[in-house]
């Protein structure tokens, strides 16, 4: 059986790293797909946890050799997804998450059109500038072409399956868990998981 491919949408700031830490402590069968990046490592990241962090000729390189799903630049950084990886784990059953810009969300479902997309959106654009202020990680220049970028995507919303506003961050996990738990119970996946049910009652 086929696993499912969540794919996470948020403007930074927006809290999407932090409901999706807490998801996969909550549910154990996600798994959280490991993206390239040539941003620099932020205080307590490591490569290959919350990114595999490489230079730009190394990405460069791997991206010419056809290893991403898709890749994107945003804010001046390159990220991207292994196709090869992320493929290997739908096949074998395993449910697992992208945390990706609303452009690499395009380039995959292109390839995954089962895909579930979620959209993390704050309350509001001084919520969204309080926390990127208070994370003290960036410069007043960054945070100011962050907040110009924010609007821009959140306008894509639409094209997301689910969308989560972060106003409260225990009852947005909330809302995070019953999409992952809902996905599961789509009539297909449940075809899938209990065929023998299904063929049942397919007998005349």
């Amino acid at each position: 059986m086929a696993g499912t491919l969540f794919i996470v949408t948020a403007p930074s700031g927006a809290g999407k790293t932090t409901l999706v830490r807490g998801l996969l402590q909550r549910d154990a069968r996600v798994q959280l797909s490991i993206s390239y990046t040539t941003r620099a490592p932020r205080p307590g990241e490591q490569d290959g946890r919350e990114y595999n962090f490489v230079d730009v000729p190394t990405f460069r390189a791997l991206r010419d050799r056809g290893e991403f799903l898709e890749w994107a630049e945003v804010h001046g950084n390159y990220y991207a997804t292994s196709r090869v990886w992320l493929k290997q784990q739908v096949e074998a059953g395993r449910d697992t998450l992208l945390e990706i810009d609303w452009q690499g969300a395009q380039q995959v479902r292109k390839h995954f059109p089962d895909a579930v997309g979620v959209f993390i959106l704050p309350p509001s654009m001084d919520e969204l500038e309080a926390r990127l202020r208070g994370r003290n990680t960036d410069s007043d220049e960054v945070i100011s072409r962050r907040l110009l970028g924010a609007r821009g995507e959140m306008r894509h919303v639409a094209e997301f399956d689910y969308v989560i506003i972060n106003d409260e961050i225990d009852a947005a996990l909330d809302d995070l868990v019953a999409v992952v738990r809902a996905a599961r119970l789509r009539c297909a996946k449940q075809h899938q998981r209990h065929p023998e049910y299904f063929a049942f009652l397919e007998q005349d």
